[in-house]
């Protein structure tokens, strides 16, 4: 069965759900160690966490970008996850779905939290025909993240490295049994009608 086009999936409990970053080692080394992020770390700076493993893959290049050496899996409040997506706003404006575009800008600046839809990868970080969500959190939502929602923090480089390691190897099977479990997350009935068509 073909995976719906707009759909969240993710490592979650029945309390929390996990989302990825990656970070240079002076801010992720820290924040894994203490289980929360350093006095260094901006809280007034747009900062995406991803809820796919993969997709993370693509946007570090396994850990191995200039300042995102140091993966980071953050086990986050669903409560809080949850508050993100209803404050968010779609990161582009999309005919049918914003009244017009000046009503979609002034949504944009004045939401904490902003959506956008980005290609699923698979191991070989090659695009899928499904989406995979990247939510931005700023102001309130930033603060929030931070100091409120986080529960636990997880310097997961070495793994990121063991799984890419075995896909440069062709052992695909491998890699897969080292994945972490992402299914559709359930979010509120509606709860993402305003960040897709």
């Amino acid at each position: 069965m073909a995976e719906p086009k707009h759909q969240i999936r993710a490592l979650y409990t029945a309390s929390t759900v996990t989302v990825y970053q990656a970070y240079g080692p002076e801010i992720g080394l820290p924040a894994a160690r203490d289980g929360r992020f350093p006095a260094a770390w901006q809280r007034d700076r747009m900062t995406w966490i991803k809820p796919s493993f993969l997709w993370m893959m693509y946007r570090c290049g396994w850990g191995s970008k200039d300042g995102q050496e140091t993966v980071l899996a953050i086990e986050i409040t669903r409560e809080g996850f949850e508050w993100a997506l209803e404050h968010a706003c779609l990161a582009h404006y999309e005919q049918g779905l914003h009244p017009d575009r000046t009503t979609w800008k002034r949504q944009l600046k004045r939401s904490p939290a902003r959506v956008q839809w980005d290609p699923e990868r698979d191991l070989h970080l090659r695009p899928l025909p499904h989406r995979s969500l990247q939510l931005g959190l700023t102001g309130e939502a930033a603060h929030r993240y931070a100091d409120e929602w986080t529960v636990c923090i997880t310097d997961i480089t070495t793994l990121a490295h063991t799984i890419h390691d075995h896909v440069r190897d062709g052992d695909l099977t491998a890699a897969r049994r080292l994945l972490p479990a992402e299914h559709s997350y359930p979010a509120p009935e509606g709860g993402l009608d305003h960040l897709h068509r």
